[in-house]
């Protein structure tokens, strides 16, 4: 049985290591709250509150967490894969080593956010508020859709429009 939190306040909580797999968490209260490793596959996380939350190695694969507020949350090694970040408030939150491949991250704010090694193959970022310098230490590939004026960094061996038209 899927859980139904929904708008539930846990401001705070540890539910480390949890299974909330499928739970439906919209527009819940979960700023500040400690959820390092917590099962959250196919969650519902839609306009949720989760600043400053602790999410590090969390698994959250196909989550929805469109609109949701992860302002500063630690999202350090954390499965995101095809997970939809639409319109997320993701500015200063800390994405290192997260798995973000084929997630929706369309019109997401990731202004200051640390992607530091984290995996953007695939991910759609087409309308995502990021610059340059951000962008730079993650990795990503052909498929990752960038904004127009962003160019994928070089060690990700792919070449931009440009450079096939040079070729």
């Amino acid at each position: 049985i899927e859980p139904n939190l929904s708008r539930a306040n846990l401001s705070e909580a540890d539910l480390s290591r949890a299974d909330l797999s499928g739970a439906d968490l919209q527009e819940a209260d979960l700023s500040r709250a400690n959820l390092p490793g917590t099962n959250l596959v196919r969650a519902d996380l839609s306009r949720a509150d989760l600043p400053g939350t602790n999410l590090s190695e969390a698994n959250l694969s196909r989550a929805d967490l469109s609109e949701a507020d992860l302002m500063n949350a630690n999202l350090h090694s954390t499965n995101l894969l095809r997970a939809i970040l639409f319109r997320a408030d993701l500015v200063r939150a800390d994405l290192s080593g997260a798995d973000l491949m084929w997630a929706d991250l369309s019109e997401a704010d990731l202004s200051k956010a640390i992607l530091v090694d984290a995996t953007l193959s695939g991910a759609d970022l087409s309308t995502a508020s990021l610059t340059q310098e951000e962008l730079e230490p993650a990795t990503g590939d052909e498929n990752t859709r960038l904004p127009p004026d962003l160019n994928p960094p070089a060690h990700w061996g792919v070449k931009t429009d440009e450079q096939v038209r040079e070729d």
